[in-house]
Parts: structure tokens; C-alpha cells; sequence
């Protein structure tokens, strides 16, 4: 299961890697959304993926008896869905307003501050 998981997350990784290279914005807005999916899928695996008792200590101990769950990268993954469904509405929202502006998508074609038919800036020293 944890093999599988790794593998999972490698693959992850690399489309959201090779989307977000891509020049449209509407890719590299998806690669956005699969690297916060497999960076999440990251931190719950690192929790262990084993069925194990809640994290509940029982009335009257001072620890648990048994194994239990590790709460925290199940607190760490929700906490990290939010965020990246807020960066990702921003983002949306960026690429929504730019389009609007530029009638683009491709980012090669979105040169307001580099005209193309000017000369190219020096690019040694």
C-alpha cells in the first residue's frame, strides 16, 4: 500500500512539473492544483497509512494504551486543502483577468512590458 502510495505521489509530482513548463496559463494553473494535491497526498502518507485506534486517551491514564493515529498530519493535509483552494480561486481569478486584458492565453504572446518589436534588453555583461 505505502509502495503503491510513493509511486502515486512520484507521478504526481512529475505532471504537475511538467504542466506548470508548459506556456499556456490554463496548464500551469492545473499543474498548481496537482503539486497542492500531491504535496497533501505527501504529508498524509508520512502519517503512516495503517489502520490504527484514534488518538483518544482513555479516563484516568496519562497516555494511550495502545498505538494510536498521528493526528497532526491529518490536521496538516485539511489545514493545506484550504489553502490551496484559496490560492488557487486567486489564481483562477488572476488568469481569469489577464485573459480579459491580453486576449491570451500563451504566455510567449504576453509581452505588455516587452513590446516585440523592440530590440532585446543585453543579456551578458
Amino acid at each position: 500500500m505505502e509502495t503503491a502510495v510513493a509511486i502515486l505521489t512520484g507521478v504526481l509530482f512529475t505532471v504537475s512539473f511538467y504542466m506548470m513548463l508548459s506556456r499556456h496559463i490554463i496548464r500551469i494553473l492545473l499543474g498548481v492544483a496537482i503539486l497542492s494535491n500531491a504535496v497533501n497526498l505527501t504529508i498524509f502518507a508520512s502519517g503512516r497509512l495503517t489502520r490504527q485506534v484514534p488518538p483518544f486517551v482513555p479516563e484516568g491514564a496519562a497516555t494511550p494504551l495502545e498505538a494510536i493515529a498521528n493526528p497532526l498530519p491529518q490536521a496538516l493535509v485539511l489545514t493545506a486543502i484550504v489553502i490551496a483552494f484559496s490560492f488557487f480561486a486567486f489564481l483562477l481569478v488572476l488568469v481569469f483577468r489577464s485573459y480579459q486584458e491580453l486576449g491570451t492565453d500563451d504566455t510567449d504572446e504576453m509581452r505588455e512590458a516587452e513590446p516585440a518589436d523592440e530590440a532585446s534588453p543585453p543579456l551578458g555583461y
